[in-house]
């Protein structure tokens, strides 16, 4: 099992900034790729950004590329997504997950977190 708390959510006007975090407790974290995504009312969960194991390789969906970095520090057992230059249309529930496999598919994480708001106000 593995254990994953989101933290770092929070309310921001558009253009500004916000890092979240996910810790991990449980098996070896450093084994496990891991993956954000995100839920906003009445949309389904979408793919933001994934890692490899080692953080050597990162993904990024379209809408996020260039402004938003994850990161993770397997000494800490924590990944990081620093979101900057923040739009409305990025208000959402956010989660971190942790798959076998860097992965886009939700379905393919093994664990999830319980989710941190983020709210980007206009």
């Amino acid at each position: 099992q593995v254990q994953l708390v989101e933290s770092g959510g929070g309310l921001v006007q558009a253009g500004g900034s916000l890092r979240l975090s996910c810790a991990a407790s449980g098996r070896t974290f450093s084994n496990y790729a891991m993956g954000w995504f995100r839920q906003a009312p009445g949309k389904e969960r979408e793919f933001v950004a994934a890692i490899s194991w080692s953080g050597g390789a990162t993904y990024y969906t379209d809408s996020v590329k260039g402004r938003f970095t994850l990161s993770r520090d397997n000494a800490k057992n924590t990944i990081y997504l620093q979101m900057n230059s923040l739009k409305p249309e990025d208000t959402a529930v956010y989660y971190c997950a942790a798959a076998k496999f860097v992965v886009v598919a939700s379905q393919l994480y093994d664990y999830w977190g319980q989710g941190t708001q983020v709210t980007v106000s206009s």
